[in-house]
C-alpha cells in the first residue's frame, strides 16, 4: 500500500504490555479520524499481537526488526507525520529516555523525537514501577524533549501491581488521538 495523497501517516508502536492485543482499537480509530496507520511492534510485543489481523487492516507489513543488510527496501513504510506509544511500557520509556536504540522501534522513536515530529505516549505501568525516580526522570526527560506523556494525576494513572488485567478494556486509546487532533501542528506541542 502506498501512502495516499493528504492523508497523514501515523506510526503506532506498539509494547508488550496487557492492552497490545488491542491495539486494533487504535488503528480503527486513526483510521476513522482520517491517519493512515503503521505499526512498529518491540519484541516482546510480538507475543501479545496478532501481526496478521493488524497487517490486513493497515496495509502495511508489521515492523520490529531492521531490514538485514541486503534485503530490499520493498518492506518499507511511508513516512510518518506523528508517533503514538501505546501502551508505552516501563522499559520502552527508560530506554528511549536514556537514549538506548537497541530495537527498531526505539531507533525509530530516538530519531523522530531528535526530528521534532509530534509524539504522544500512553504509559501502561503500575504503581511500583512508576514510583521508581528513575522512571520519573525517564518521564521528564521525554517531556523535554517534545513529548507528550499522557501520565499522571488526572490523565493515565498507574494501577496497582497485579490488576493491569482488569484495566485492558477500558484502556484509553483515543486520548493520544485526541491529543494529535489539539495540537498537530507543532513539534511536542
Amino acid at each position: 500500500m502506498t501512502s495516499r495523497p493528504n492523508q497523514r501517516v501515523l506510526y503506532v508502536v506498539v509494547c508488550g504490555a496487557g492492552p497490545a492485543p488491542y491495539v486494533d482499537r487504535l488503528i480503527k480509530q486513526a483510521q476513522q479520524r482520517g491517519w493512515q496507520a503503521c505499526v512498529l511492534a518491540t519484541p516482546a510485543a510480538l507475543e501479545f499481537i496478532d501481526a496478521a489481523h493488524l497487517e490486513a487492516i493497515t496495509g502495511y507489513p508489521v515492523r520490529s526488526h531492521h531490514r538485514k543488510p541486503g534485503e530490499p527496501r520493498g518492506r518499507g513504510l511511508p513516512r510518518a507525520d506523528a508517533i503514538v506509544v501505546a501502551p508505552a511500557t516501563y522499559n520502552t520509556i527508560n530506554k528511549w529516555a536514556a537514549g538506548i536504540a537497541d530495537t527498531y522501534p526505539l531507533d525509530v522513536l530516538a530519531e523522530c523525537t531528535g526530528l521534532g515530529l509530534p509524539i504522544v505516549v500512553l504509559p501502561f505501568v503500575n504503581a511500583a514501577l512508576a514510583a521508581n525516580r528513575v522512571f520519573a526522570r525517564s518521564i521528564q526527560e521525554l517531556r523535554a524533549a517534545g513529548v507528550r506523556v499522557i501520565h499522571g494525576p488526572g490523565q493515565i494513572e498507574p494501577h496497582p501491581p497485579g490488576t493491569g488485567s482488569r484495566l485492558v478494556d477500558t484502556f484509553p486509546w483515543h486520548l493520544a488521538l485526541d491529543h494529535l487532533d489539539q495540537h498537530a501542528h507543532g513539534p511536542g506541542a
